[in-house]
């Protein structure tokens, strides 16, 4: 099964409800990272031709990228989360028996949700400054703090996927490294 398989047919390992919003979460968040490539990709090619057959760059492209930019780095770190995709410095974890990891990550998963929430909690206090300062886009118009509504909402999902992550580590028997992806290195030398 191919990932994009996978991802479309996901879902969460997690009992009950807990297992309902994880999955629904997977699939909002595939739904804004396809739509904000695509975007961002018709944008881009669309903004070259206009520029070398016509002579003239449409006008709001920079900022639209931005904006998806913006929109699928936030959508992304949600994903990353909710596929053991982040990066890990594991030389302590991996010296430690399995009991000793399972602890060392329900430690991790606890935490990296505090620090989510947390920055969620400072990018709702950004949103809210920017607002009041009332500036605009110079190109589409819209209000600047639009554009980083994505910020909080990454950060709760990511806080959410880990927090997640945690629980089921509580739950189970084996290391999940997210609700999904039990604890192990997959060997990708290749033979020649």
């Amino acid at each position: 099964m191919t990932e994009e398989e996978s991802e479309k047919n996901y879902r969460s390992g997690l009992p009950g409800f807990l297992g309902v919003i994880d999955t629904a979460i997977s699939k909002i968040e595939s739904v804004i990272l396809a739509m904000g490539v695509l975007l961002m990709a018709l944008n881009t090619v669309t903004n070259v031709v206009a520029r070398f057959v016509f002579g003239n760059s449409i006008m709001f492209s920079g900022e639209l990228n931005r904006i998806l930019i913006i929109m699928i780095t936030f959508a992304g770190i949600g994903y990353a989360a909710r596929h053991g995709r982040h990066i890990r410095m594991s030389a302590i974890y991996d010296a430690l028996p399995v009991g000793g990891r399972k602890v060392l990550m329900i430690g991790i998963a606890f935490f990296t949700s505090l620090v989510m929430f947390f920055l969620l909690y400072y990018s709702v206090v950004y949103i809210l400054d920017l607002y009041s300062k009332g500036r605009v886009l110079p190109s589409l118009g819209l209000p600047v703090w639009i554009i980083y509504i994505w910020v909080p909402m990454g950060f709760l999902i990511t806080g959410i996927q880990y927090m997640l992550t945690a629980i089921k580590n509580l739950t189970t028997r084996d290391v999940y490294l997210s609700t999904g992806v039990v604890d192990g290195y997959k060997d990708t030398e290749t033979e020649v």
